[in-house]
């Protein structure tokens, strides 16, 4: 339980709303324990009537018949009208909690999604995105079945046990000590089957993630699934997850199908004390015939609450399983946070990286060592190495994504940990090597680098990145929806998307990582010579793996194993005819010179 007091905060912002409904609960149950007590009274005035006119000393008007009838009309209708304003306050009952419940459903949902996009980097590389989906939908879900119907439930129980025990009370009080006894056993017996149903609900809402990330694998790998013929492994592997799931499931239903028939026999019990030892009050004259009828009413107004307690019961142990999966996600603080006096610095496009070296945490894998790079506002940089050399950790670090253990990040002469972190990467344009688009039209996906940019900016942008004529070619034309990451496009068009994508967003300093890697010769020599105009004023730094002949360079850095190996000009690396020099030479006599 300890781990629902994070929806504290919830319910003190619906706390009229929570109020609300449990005045409704209270309300109803009002009108539906004077009932048993009319019914108890007509039962008693009945018998006393009958009794008296066998004596002979009742002879009412019109008849036995009539009289009795006129006794009972009237309570009738008085107890259906208990019955509708019941049955009205109900309604307002669901409509005040379960609407609560929504709205904490909705607000949670978003606190979950927002605390996701304040986490680093870092933190969805060490989580499955299937489990980040789950806990978003499945355990928020849970979450809701105890704010909104276990406690509208608990209330009713609660509320409605209080006016039937007082009203039990009134009558007898040893006869109600009778049919309360089997309440504490009762009580024992869902303490023990909760603490187990907790642990399992924790482990099937661990398996259904799993399920779902295995899913959602599957289903954004489906073309090379297919590719190499997988279809039957990849169903058996969820087949066997799903049975792992599905036998937990089916354990947890047995664990709550005790529940049950323990209801019921304890109800059982209370039903048989009532009538055992109310019959023989009734012959000691204790209490009368309309005493034992109120006191059957009474139970079988608690039946269906009690009943109800391993429901809720169940309820609360998976929604406190859930909420503490939930808690552990809120709970994990970012490690890249903006400083309390963050700089909002207006970046004129010098950067200046002193002596960085950077491991990553989850892998221990050490990606750049003792990198120093300085850029004057307006410069061409080229950073060229293999895979693996480090080239993509440079970005990282320039954006934030993570910060280096040793030497430090500048902006400007102003340290990149000074920040604001949004601020500065508003002012930084990125085109990723990962060519990440989202299942909407091409310029809105466009238009994701700048919101407020017009038509013609989005168009001029595809322009530069010599994506207008395959846009021309669409039916719909930028109005063209691509799909799941752009699964309607080729890899040259997704790469020339994310590029417009870069450059609409018209910052002082433009990153491009292997950007061009996926286009042919002629579309690359296109893109390069639109961008020679478009970057004379921006600093640009360009990942490779190969080398652009037609631009010319400030400066060009050749990255080995997370080291600057060499670094200068195209011509004076040329003369020092070493590492750079023998891979200009290599493309050039393998033809990728042509491609450049």
């Amino acid at each position: 339980m300890k781990n629902l007091a994070a929806l504290k905060k919830y319910f003190l912002r619906y706390k009229w709303l929570l109020l609300a409904g449990m005045a409704f609960v209270a309300i109803s149950n009002i009108f539906t324990v004077i009932a048993p007590n009319l019914v108890g009274s007509v039962i008693d005035d009945v018998a006393h009537a009958i009794e008296a006119y066998k004596a002979g000393s009742l002879i009412p008007e019109g008849g036995m018949w009539n009289h009795i009838t006129g006794m009972v009309l009237w309570p009738s209708l008085i107890i259906l009208g208990l019955a509708l304003l019941r049955g009205v306050f109900m309604f307002f009952m669901r409509q005040t909690i379960i609407v609560m419940s929504r709205h904490i459903e909705y607000e949670q949902k978003n606190d979950i999604y927002n605390h996701y996009q304040e986490l680093s980097t870092g933190f969805f590389k060490k989580n499955f995105t299937g489990d980040l989906m789950n806990r978003l939908s499945e355990d928020v879900s849970r979450v809701r079945m105890f704010t909104g119907p276990a406690i509208m439930y608990s209330t009713n129980l609660v509320v409605l046990t209080m006016l039937c025990l007082i009203g039990m009370m009134r009558i007898n009080v040893m006869l109600t000590i009778y049919v309360f006894i089997p309440l504490p056993v009762l009580a024992l017996a869902i303490y023990l089957v909760n603490s187990v149903i907790y642990k399992k609900s924790e482990k099937i809402q661990a398996q259904l993630s799993s399920l779902t990330t295995t899913a959602q694998e599957s289903y954004s790998g489906i073309r090379v699934i297919k590719s190499f013929v997988q279809e039957r492994n990849m169903l058996q592997f969820f087949n066997a997850t799903s049975e792992e799931y599905r036998s937990s499931a089916i354990n947890l239903s047995k664990t709550e199908a005790i529940y049950f028939p323990s209801m019921t026999f304890f109800v059982g019990l209370s039903m048989l004390s009532t009538i055992g030892i109310g019959g023989y009050y009734a012959i000691q004259g204790k209490v009368s015939t309309g005493d034992i009828t109120t006191f059957i009413m009474y139970i079988n107004l608690l039946m269906f609450p009690i009943m109800s307690i391993g429901w809720v019961a169940s309820m609360i142990q998976r929604a406190s399983a859930s909420q503490k999966r939930i808690n552990e996600f809120l709970h994990t603080v970012p490690d890249i946070v903006s400083p309390p006096a963050a700089k909002e610095h207006v970046l004129e496009g010098g950067l200046d990286v002193r002596n960085v070296s950077f491991t990553y945490p989850h892998t221990g894998i050490t990606a750049l060592k003792g990198f120093s790079l300085k850029v004057s506002p307006g410069e061409k940089v080229a950073i060229i190495g293999t895979t693996g050399s480090g080239k993509s950790t440079l970005i990282q670090l320039l954006l934030r994504m993570y910060d280096a253990q040793e030497g430090e990040v500048c902006f400007d002469g102003i340290p990149v940990r000074e920040f604001n972190i949004q601020a500065l990467r508003r002012q930084v344009a990125f085109a990723p090597q990962e060519s990440l688009l989202f299942s909407d039209t091409i310029f809105n996906n466009i238009r994701f680098g700048n919101a407020d940019a017009t038509e013609a900016e989005v168009k001029e942008a595809s322009r530069l990145a010599d994506m207008e004529k395959d846009i021309a070619t669409f039916a719909s034309g930028y109005e063209t929806v691509i799909g799941e990451r752009g699964v309607m496009l080729s890899g040259g068009q997704k790469q020339r998307m994310v590029l417009a994508r870069a450059l609409l967003k018209n910052s002082r300093i433009l990153i491009l990582d292997e950007v061009l890697s996926a286009v042919d010769t002629q579309t690359e020599k296109t893109i390069l010579a639109n961008l020679q105009t478009y970057l004379r004023d921006k600093t640009t730094i360009v990942i490779t793996h190969r080398i652009f002949t037609s631009w010319q360079f400030d400066k060009i850095i050749v990255l080995d194993e997370g080291k600057i190996v060499e670094q200068g000009t195209h011509d004076e690396l040329m003369n020092n005819n070493s590492r750079y020099a023998a891979l200009y030479k290599h493309q050039t006599e393998t033809g990728e010179d042509n491609h450049s």
